[in-house]
C-alpha cells in the first residue's frame, strides 16, 4: 500500500477514486467494513481505493483534555489497514489549521486534488470538519454536486452492543481481551518503540525489552503469555504490566516489560508488538529478589508450555 501525505501526490490519472475516512483507532470490525466498501467500489469501477486518516486524534488538538487512549500506535494501525489491501492511503497531518477547516473545504480540496471522486465510504454517524459541523448529510449534499456516491455504513454489532473503538478501549482497560480480539477480528496486539530500562531483568537473568507505552490502553497489571514481533521475527515471550512492587520505589512508574524467549540482540529504537495469549497472574509484591526471580523462571515455564499447547 502506497502511504502518501497530501493527495496531490496520488495522481490518478484518468481513473477515479472511492475514498474510505476516518481516524480508525483499532481497525475494527467497523472499520474494515467502510474500508472494504471503498474497495469494492473501486474494484467494479476499475478505480483506485484510497483510505484517509490522520496521524493523531483530533482531540490532540482541539481537546487536549480528553484524547482517549488509544489502541493502536500509528505504525500497528498503518500496517493494519495496509494489509486489508487499499491501493493508497492518505495520511494527514491534523494541526491545528487544518481543525479549523471547514467540512464544505475538505471536500472540495479532496475532489480538486485527487479529480474524480467515485465514492465516500464512512461509517453512519462520521462527522469532521470545523467544530464538526460535517456529517453523512453533508457528504449526501457535495456528492449530488460532485457527482459521487456516498456510503454511510451502518454499525457492526456483538453480543448486542455496537463496536466501537470507545467499546474496545473499556475492555482493554477491564482485561476482557477475548471480547477485543473479537470485535477487532485478529488477536489484540499492542505494539510500541523498545526504550532504556534499568537492567534489572538482565541482572535477574532474564533480560526484558522495555516498551513505551505513553498514549496507549492498556490491559490490567499482571503477567502475561505473548507473542513478540521484531525484525520480521516472532518470539514468545513473557510480559509484566506493572509498577514492581517487589522493589519498593517510593515513585513507582508504570512498565511494559518483555523478555523473549530465545532472543538475543538489541532491540533498541525498533517497534516491538505484543499480541496477547492470556494472562498469567496478577503482579505481586515478593519478599526478596531471590524469589522473584524464581517465579520469573516459572512464568517463562508457564509462557513456553502454553505455546507448545498451541
Amino acid at each position: 500500500m502506497k502511504i502518501i501525505h497530501a493527495a496531490t501526490e496520488l495522481e490518478p490519472g484518468t481513473r477515479k477514486v472511492s475514498l474510505a475516512i476516518g481516524f480508525f483507532d483499532g481497525v475494527h470490525l467497523g472499520h474494515q467494513q467502510t474500508i472494504r466498501q471503498a474497495m469494492t467500489d473501486a474494484r467494479q469501477h476499475e478505480a483506485l481505493s484510497l483510505v484517509i486518516t490522520f496521524d493523531r486524534h483530533p482531540n490532540a488538538v482541539v481537546a487536549p483534555a480528553r484524547v482517549p487512549p488509544l489502541i493502536y500506535s500509528l505504525p500497528q494501525k498503518l500496517r493494519t489497514i495496509g494489509a486489508l489491501g487499499a491501493d493508497a492511503l492518505l495520511l494527514i497531518h491534523f494541526d491545528q489549521p487544518f481543525s479549523r477547516q471547514t467540512g464544505e473545504d475538505f471536500i472540495a480540496g479532496l475532489a480538486r486534488d485527487l479529480g474524480q471522486i467515485l465514492s465516500i465510504c464512512v461509517g453512519a454517524g462520521f462527522v469532521f470538519g470545523y467544530k464538526r459541523g460535517g456529517n453523512v448529510q453533508l457528504l449526501k449534499r457535495s456528492g449530488a454536486a460532485l457527482r459521487f456516491a456516498v456510503h454511510a455504513l451502518p454499525s457492526v454489532s456483538l453480543n448486542g452492543r455496537v463496536v466501537s473503538s470507545t467499546r474496545i478501549r473499556a475492555a482493554i482497560i477491564a482485561g476482557e481481551l477475548d471480547l477485543v480480539s473479537q470485535m477487532l477480528g485478529r488477536p489484540y496486539s499492542l505494539a510500541g518503540p523498545v526504550i532504556e530500562g534499568d537492567h534489572l531483568g538482565r541482572e535477574l537473568g532474564f533480560p526484558t525489552a522495555n516498551l513505551d507505552p505513553a498514549g496507549l490502553a492498556l490491559p490490567p497489571k499482571g503477567v502475561y503469555a505473548v507473542y513478540a514481533h521484531a525484525g520480521g521475527q516472532t518470539y514468545p515471550a513473557a510480559l509484566n504490566i506493572g509498577t514492581r512492587p517487589t522493589l519498593g520505589h517510593p515513585e513507582p512508574q508504570l512498565r511494559l516489560e518483555a523478555h523473549l524467549v530465545g532472543f538475543q540482540g538489541d532491540l533498541y529504537g525498533q517497534e516491538l508488538e505484543i499480541t496477547f495469549l492470556e494472562k498469567l497472574r496478577d503482579e505481586r509484591r515478593f519478599p526478596s529478589l531471590a524469589d522473584l526471580r524464581a517465579q520469573i523462571a516459572k512464568d517463562i515455564l508457564a509462557v513456553q508450555s502454553r505455546v507448545d499447547a498451541g
